[in-house]
């Protein structure tokens, strides 16, 4: 399978960037058509979130993804600096190991094929052993529609047994060029561990804090939008809400008034002791439901409620509630003014959600400004719901399913990892125009065209033995080339295309000066 996608790859990687915007399109729009299908797959299999939330992260993945790099040149010179004569040529990866997780195992495969797709890479997938179906039948719908477009077969592929020993071989193939690990914490030390370039996350344990100068109101309907998105599975949704006490009273009563559920001190106890399996996330509460997550506490509440609210007044490791919850149930903190509110969150970042993300809800600016410039989170939301804001759908950050968390957390990079970061950039340099002029040399006069990188230009040996005759094709190129307004130039090229074309040069336009067949 990895051998097949590395052969594919390689035609792929000659294609323009036409033709790589016409596929990456075309396995777009299937994905969003089967939009629903997949997503009611997906909750199905796994029994984790709302079929939904799994539709809009599947737009997100489809829709929203392809309006933002549609536009990106991926293909040939994609940075040019005219003034440093110093140019940018895009170069994909090759094969990239894609980890898929469990929670969001159709969006993320498919954001991870499309990013793909537009970046010239192949993807051999690894599902979640819980969401093998899901994985394999969204990676079906992309493959089936690229290759319809115009891609090689076995360009994008899927693991279809979700074991550790297939996870070790797509992480530790020597034909595997990328990881793009999402997933739980063992998996992404793993595909750092492989020897090679990754791409990680790190956990989230996004708090949310509401200063006395925020809307409530608002503020309230980001947390409870977010939090019922998918039932909280996404990593960067709120697992925590810090309310600075002036305006305690007041969010405490727009929570219930939508639908919110204060859990008392002994219900507190009775989810503490559910919350996790060792310094793991308890599954069977994971993505489900407020009422789903008292009733596996021993409790019960009614089932129209939105939120499961957990007061505290603990952060700590000893303290499970000021962890990671995948689900919606969310801590509940009071702080004493905004600077206690920002120590309070930076602890609760320290619990496992370092360099991912927070959200502050604020009008004053020196809040907004002392949370953008302290806080060890790659992505400061500002009145915006974590979950939505995160992967931008709710804000302007780069649509992604795979958040980087930076050094803080572990990570190469702090960015929503998307198409650009599948490339490598080559960097065509020119001679400064003084650099001998005190040996009387004038660096000589060249330019690079609009065009230059979207065709491959490669010489070739040919393999039959006789040396043609100059092709029509090579006939017309020569008489396109004007003879004079390029001067010495295009004499040069002329003279190259001649004696290529001659010597049995595969390529009748190459214009490589050290091609080592027919020099």
């Amino acid at each position: 399978m990895i051998r097949r996608a590395k052969e594919a790859e390689k035609v792929y990687s000659t294609f323009s960037q036409e033709q790589v915007d016409r596929i990456t399109e075309a396995a777009m729009q299937a994905a969003f058509d089967a939009n629903r299908r997949l997503a009611e797959i997906a909750v199905e299999e796994t029994g984790f979130g709302r079929v939904e939330s799994k539709m809009e992260k599947n737009t997100l993945s489809t829709k929203v993804l392809w309006n933002d790099i549609k536009n990106l040149k991926t293909v040939g010179i994609v940075e040019r600096d005219e003034a440093k004569k110093v140019f940018g040529i895009a170069v994909p990866f090759g094969v990239v190991g894609a980890i898929i997780p469990v929670t969001n195992p159709t969006s993320t495969v498919i954001f991870k094929a499309l990013i793909c797709l537009k970046s010239r890479n192949a993807m051999v997938a690894s599902p979640h052993p819980r969401a093998i179906r899901c994985t394999a039948e969204s990676v079906s719908v992309i493959r089936n529609a690229a290759e319809k477009a115009g891609a090689p077969e076995g360009l994008l592929d899927c693991l279809t047994l979700g074991t550790m020993e297939g996870v070790n071989e797509l992480l530790q193939n020597r034909d595997v060029a990328l990881i793009l690990a999402t997933g739980g914490t063992g998996l992404v030390r793993a595909a750092y561990s492989a020897g090679k370039p990754a791409f990680g996350v790190g956990p989230g344990n996004c708090p949310a804090y509401i200063d006395r100068s925020a809307d409530v109101r608002h503020a309230v309907t980001c947390i409870v939008s977010s939090k019922m998105f998918d039932y909280g599975t996404v990593c960067a949704s709120e697992q925590s809400i810090v309310v600075d006490r002036p305006v305690k009273d007041d969010v405490v009563r727009e929570l219930k008034n939508q639908g919110a559920y204060f859990a008392s001190e002994d219900e507190v106890g009775k989810l503490e002791k559910i919350a996790l399996i060792g310094n793991a996330m308890n599954p069977a509460i994971v993505g489900k439901p407020a009422h789903k997550v008292a009733e596996v506490a021993g409790f019960s509440i009614p089932r129209e409620t939105t939120l499961l609210v957990a007061p505290q007044t603990k952060i700590g490791r000893e303290y499970p509630l000021s962890k990671e919850q995948l689900c919606t149930m969310i801590a509940f903190y009071v702080s004493d003014g905004w600077r206690d509110g920002c120590q309070m969150s930076i602890d609760l970042l320290k619990q496992g959600g370092l360099g991912h993300s927070i959200v502050v809800h604020a009008t004053n600016e020196e809040v907004i400004l002392a949370w953008a410039l302290e806080k060890p989170a790659s992505r400061i939301m500002v009145n915006a719901p974590a979950s939505q804001g995160s992967v931008g759908y709710a804000t302007r950050l780069d649509p992604s399913m795979t958040l980087g968390c930076g050094t803080f957390g572990g990570n190469i990079s702090a960015d929503n990892i998307t198409a650009r970061h599948l490339l490598n950039i080559k960097r065509l340099a020119f001679v400064t125009d003084d650099f001998f002029a005190d040996k009387g040399l004038k660096a000589p006069r060249t330019g690079v065209a609009n065009s230059f990188g979207e065709k491959r230009i490669v010489c070739d040996k040919p393999k039959a033995a006789a040396i043609p005759a100059p092709s029509s094709a090579t006939a017309t190129l020569i008489s396109a080339i004007p003879r004079k307004s390029q001067g010495d130039q295009a004499s040069e090229i002329r003279s190259m295309i001649e004696k290529h074309s001659k010597s049995g040069c595969a390529v009748t336009s190459c214009t490589t000066r050290d091609c080592s067949y027919c020099t």
